[in-house]
């Protein structure tokens, strides 16, 4: 029998050391700030869960919880059909293949704070010519005083953003199926949908799970595309938790800022725990056909 050796943990040694400067630690720091009442860093006051108390009981804490799971629902209901659909339709040929990818990769390629500001200019008359063109369509001036629209904007901007993200993932899963799988679905005179739920779906339910839980991490929490688009409003329609924390943080109240961080984190590891059973089922269950 071969003796156990644990000295590979020497090799990961190193990555959890930086793990630990940059996660561990600005972690615990924020778990201490929530127990106290902070009027500077240097003069703080030991006040408990008195924060959680508050936020927790907080309808504004809720409305806002509510706003952000909505939010993640609609744009996972959407982006991950339609990044299904787009890697299906994706052309054959490698030449084409490649300038698809490219093509559709690209609006991964912006930065993030670039996102809000390219849409405004966008939906500005003054700037655009679609921005010109809108007003005939229906599409109100002053949208910004409107929830509908503004939610609109924003779901319209993100699935813009982040539907490439699901497409190149379903892809490199679907390129994993070998031909000869499609070679007996044709000779079984299996459909479309047939091939999608018995070949393809099987291949793909990794990916996508991976793909979900990314997608409901980033848009549960977000900021920076959400906030310069209308800053909450109208009438804190689209006052998401990530907007709601960044106005604590701007008002420099470090303790309830700090333990709504810790609440966000805990809902975000709730998830990924969720996530790694569902996982370990599928891991189980490898060869399992689809539903």
């Amino acid at each position: 029998m071969k003796p156990y050796d644990n000295t590979g943990w020497l090799f990961v040694l190193p990555a959890i050391m930086v793990l630990g400067v940059v996660g561990l630690i600005p972690l615990m720091t924020v778990v201490n700030y929530s127990f106290f009442e902070i009027f500077i860093l240097e003069s703080r006051f030991w006040i408990g869960a008195e924060w959680y108390v508050e936020i927790i009981t907080s309808s504004r804490f809720w409305g806002s919880f509510a706003r952000s799971a909505l939010f993640s629902m609609l744009i996972l209901t959407i982006q991950i059909p339609l990044g299904i659909a787009i890697a299906l339709c994706m052309p054959q040929r490698k030449f084409w293949v490649g300038i698809a990818l490219a093509f559709i990769a690209l609006p991964l390629l912006v930065p993030w704070n670039m996102i809000p500001a390219l849409w405004l200019s966008l939906l500005d008359p003054a700037r655009s010519l679609i921005g010109d063109l809108l007003p005939a369509l229906g599409w109100p001036a002053d949208w910004k005083s409107s929830e509908g629209h503004t939610w609109a904007v924003i779901v319209v901007m993100d699935v813009w953003h982040w539907t490439s993200l699901i497409v190149i993932l379903c892809y490199s899963a679907l390129t994993t199926i070998p031909a000869s799988h499609y070679q007996a679905a044709a000779i079984d005179a299996a459909g479309p949908w047939q091939v999608f739920r018995h070949i393809q779906l099987p291949k793909l339910r990794h990916v996508l799970l991976m793909a979900v839980l990314l997608r409901f991490m980033d848009s549960f929490m977000i900021y920076t595309e959400a906030f310069p688009i209308n800053a909450g409003g109208p009438d804190l329609a689209t006052l998401f938790l990530a907007v709601d924390l960044g106005e604590e943080i701007k008002a420099f109240n470090y303790g309830p800022s700090a333990a709504r961080s810790v609440l966000y984190f805990l809902i975000i590891v709730t998830v990924a725990w969720m996530f790694t059973k569902a996982q370990n089922k599928l891991d189980a269950h490898p060869d399992r056909p689809a539903p």
